[in-house]
């Protein structure tokens, strides 16, 4: 047998060897990095190094769950499954620090969600499921660029705001700020006014959905000379 050939036996074979778990390693971080370069593009904290790490992490987890029962407990008597079942409730942690919430605005789910999703291909790559580990990246990768473009087309990922306008007149119908909005690229969902008589002024609260890659200060500024208005300011549903 060949040098060739015993890397390849070594790579597709069921027990631990040194190439193999380099082959592994060398290969989750690949997989890792493919998923890192598309969050570091959107501009999220997590970026190649995080995801790099974090799939390789969890393929020496799952090669540690193969190696120790091999070679001290035999196949038949250790649980390789313990030391990966670890990883799980450990990657959630970092999940969790991917997440920002801020003034009732939640985001990061998605890298959330990307980093658990790495974690299980690493832990894939660790047992030798290369083909299915190598399509599950391909399919992240789908996700998130080809599905976002969709959800851009169709306004599915479009952003629930509310538009709050202090009015120095009794504003009769919003109809010239929901034609205003649709030129804007914004959507019109529902509003809630309220009238004050005495004083002449019309609070009206405009519930808006705005796409990303709208600039809202162009909106609002659409919107400030529809009628005389006092104050004009952008806030999220929670804010209401």
């Amino acid at each position: 047998m060949d040098f060739i050939d015993q890397i390849t036996v070594d790579i597709l074979s069921d027990r631990v060897t040194t190439i193999g778990a380099v082959f592994k390693l060398v290969l989750s971080m690949l997989l890792g990095c493919c998923v890192g370069i598309q969050r570091k593009r959107k501009g999220q904290p997590a970026g190649v190094r995080t995801f790099s790490l974090i799939s390789m992490g969890a393929t020496l987890a799952m090669i540690l769950s193969i190696y120790v029962p091999q070679e001290y407990l035999g196949l038949k008597n250790g649980d390789p499954g313990r030391i990966a079942a670890q990883v799980i409730s450990g990657v959630g942690f970092l999940g969790a620090g991917a997440i920002i919430q801020m003034k009732g605005s939640v985001r990061g789910l998605t890298t959330a969600a990307g980093i658990w999703m790495v974690a299980a291909i690493g832990m894939g790559v660790g047992v030798g499921l290369y083909i299915i580990s190598i399509v599950a990246t391909a399919l992240i990768l789908i996700v998130l660029v080809q599905v976002e473009r969709i959800e851009h087309v169709t306004s599915m990922g479009a952003d629930s705001r509310i538009i709050r306008i202090e009015s120095t007149v009794i504003i009769p119908d919003v109809a010239q700020y929901r034609d205003a909005l649709h030129e804007a690229g914004a959507q019109l969902k529902s509003f809630y006014l309220t009238y004050d008589y005495e004083r002449n002024i019309t609070n009206l609260n405009l519930v808006v959905l705005l796409r990303e890659g709208i600039d809202s200060l162009k909106v609002l500024g659409s919107l400030e000379h529809i009628y005389p208005t006092r104050s004009i300011t952008l806030a999220n549903q929670l804010n209401i």
